[in-house]
């Protein structure tokens, strides 16, 4: 399984992308809502690997003065093939790729086998909506849910550590 690096969202963009979360379910449509973990909630995972350690928790924390930080979730992505993962793109500012690149330096060395889509440089920022969508609920999920295409004005006001062995998450910075 794997660990994770999140940015968190203020509670409007949040509110925003559950509510997307519920037109999917409405739908019959794969949805992030369908996930019964009282840590699920909306994020934009800067890293992933298979082990993160804790180690990083107090370095990281000290990152509070670089948030907030303003960013726009802007139009809806489709990743993989056959199954597919339905997001919205998180539009990459200089501020927010400046802030990705610092976290992942300082996590380098606190991290087992780091996945290279999360490299800086490789990575695609995104909220993720739904997973394993086929092709046609794919197409579905575009003409159905209301507002996917409409900017979301968001603020990222925290990050945390999810540890996907334990299933838990240490929010370092709210």
């Amino acid at each position: 399984m794997a660990h994770s690096i999140e940015l968190l969202l203020d509670q409007r963009a949040d509110d925003a992308v559950r509510h997307t979360w519920q037109s999917l379910a409405d739908a019959g449509l794969p949805s992030q809502l369908r996930v019964s973990s009282d840590t699920n909630r909306p994020h934009i995972t800067l890293i992933a690997a298979e082990r993160i350690s804790p180690d990083v928790d107090e370095p990281l924390a000290e990152l509070a003065d670089r948030l907030p930080l303003r960013a726009v979730l802007g139009a809806p992505l489709i990743f993989g093939t056959g199954r597919m993962t339905l997001a919205r793109l998180v539009v990459p500012s200089a501020g927010l790729l400046a802030l990705h690149e610092h976290i992942y330096d300082v996590c380098l060395q606190s991290v087992t086998n780091a996945f290279a889509h999360s490299a800086p440089g490789r990575w695609t920022p995104h909220v993720t909506l739904g997973r394993r969508f086929t092709p046609a609920q794919a197409g579905d999920a575009l003409g159905l849910v209301d507002g996917i295409t409409a900017d979301i004005r968001a603020g990222i006001v925290g990050l945390r550590r999810w540890d996907s062995d334990a299933r838990t998450d240490r929010v370092l910075i709210s």
